[in-house]
């Protein structure tokens, strides 16, 4: 489509290059060096180099997006999902689907999805953040809170909570884009999408309003903690002092548990994200990234092939579960011992399964815009209003909306 396409046709010179090959891999995720080291220890004909660049949001996207510009760019890169979108409407990736497709069955759909735009694949996903509920099992057990399966429980709980101690918080106010955007994918909502060559964007659709109003009501009863973002240095200090007793986030938040709370071992435990409706196993995702192919790689096919070796091979994955701290797209990935055993930092519970139960029942049909650049830092400043009582959750998400429809149509961007 005219309006999502990187705006060139797909080479195959990849399969026509004679000789030893060379791609170079920009990215900045610890371990990734290990496994590109795995890679070139047995394919002596293609060689792979990997460069560490800031992270995407703090300078390496603009470098990447630079060096396609300067016809300079390497083949290979770490893209995150929620900025793979703003690549393809920048003509900055290459269309490999051609050769990847063949491959799409051995990931989680939605990841697969993830990877592209408009039936085109710009790269291959390496990992996914399923959402689940970590909670202080023991806090829950001596305020008597059984772990909530619906967010109808979780707010009797979150009131319960408070109102034993006006220091006790059961979750934190949400906070940015990426947190409203967890509630709104699990409970079946689209931000973005793409029809007849255009742009359709719904950030304050009906599902993100009744997100909205759940978030609103916790907060008219003053039972949210705000100005303190989930996992930051302020959340931590909370957790610490037993005012904070849950939170909803990733898979690749749980070694973060065990570095800063150490002396809560054995306190926290992992549970679906509570529902909509009882019975129900929808989740969210929160992160997680692919190895995309850039403009100007003269080498698609062998390109593909190791971004898939990468994310499929049962040493590389192994690699960057223990070194990255990933948990990975790849169907066989979730079968590791590193993602499918106990934990002894959460009571002896295989949270892993938690995970990969999410990870099954996350909507595919989520997509990203083009502008979170622009998404983030609107939702940030609109939320900050919320919490200081000068606007609803409502007024955020109908802001952020008319916000970044101008801005995606002053980048000359069609929006339906």
């Amino acid at each position: 489509m005219s309006a999502c396409s990187s705006g060139g046709e797909v080479s195959d010179s990849g399969s026509r290059a004679s000789g030893p090959v060379s791609l170079d891999f920009w990215g900045w995720a610890p371990g990734y060096d290990k496994s590109v080291a795995l890679w070139n220890k047995t394919h002596p004909n293609v060689k792979v180099k990997f460069s560490k660049v800031p992270s995407g949001l703090s300078g390496g996207y603009t470098k990447m997006q630079a060096a396609v510009k300067a016809g300079n760019a390497p083949c290979l890169a770490q893209v995150g999902y929620e900025s793979l979108s703003t690549f393809v409407t920048t003509g900055a990736l290459e269309d490999i689907s051609s050769y990847a497709n063949t491959d799409k069955d051995q990931f989680v759909e939605w990841a697969w999805k993830q990877s592209g735009l408009g039936g085109k694949v710009f790269g291959i996903p390496v990992d996914t953040g399923p959402t689940a509920l970590f909670y202080r099992k023991d806090l829950f057990a001596k305020y008597h809170l059984p772990a909530p399966k619906t967010w109808q429980d979780f707010s009797a709980a979150a009131e319960k909570f408070h109102a034993a101690d006006p220091e006790n918080y059961l979750i934190n106010a949400p906070m940015d884009s990426y947190e409203m955007a967890v509630y709104t994918w699990q409970s079946g909502g689209h931000w973005f999408g793409t029809a007849n060559d255009q742009w359709q964007v719904k950030i304050d659709g009906p599902q993100t309003q009744k997100v909205s109003q759940y978030w609103q009501g916790l907060l008219d009863k003053k039972v949210l903690k705000t100005g303190v973002a989930p996992l930051d240095g302020a959340w931590f200090k909370e957790a610490k002092a037993d005012h904070m007793a849950s939170v909803v986030t990733a898979a690749w938040a749980a070694p973060m548990f065990e570095q800063m709370l150490p002396k809560q071992s054995g306190k926290w435990a992992v549970a679906p994200m509570p529902q909509w409706n009882a019975g129900e196993q929808a989740a969210g995702n929160n992160g997680g990234s692919s190895t995309a192919v850039l403009k100007g790689c003269k080498h698609l096919k062998q390109a593909t092939e190791f971004a898939t070796w990468f994310s499929t091979n049962k040493d590389s994955v192994s690699n960057l579960i223990k070194n990255t701290g990933i948990y990975p797209a790849a169907k066989s990935g979730m079968d590791l011992p590193a993602v499918n055993q106990k934990s002894p930092y959460f009571g002896g519970q295989n949270i892993y399964q938690v995970f990969k139960a999410g990870a099954e029942n996350t909507d595919p049909n989520w997509v990203w815009g083009p502008t979170m650049s622009q998404v983030e830092p609107d939702f940030i400043d609109e939320l900050k209003k919320v919490a200081q009582g000068k606007a609803s959750m409502s007024d955020a998400a109908e802001a952020v909306q008319s916000k970044t429809v101008k801005a995606m149509k002053s980048q000359g961007l069609s929006v339906g």
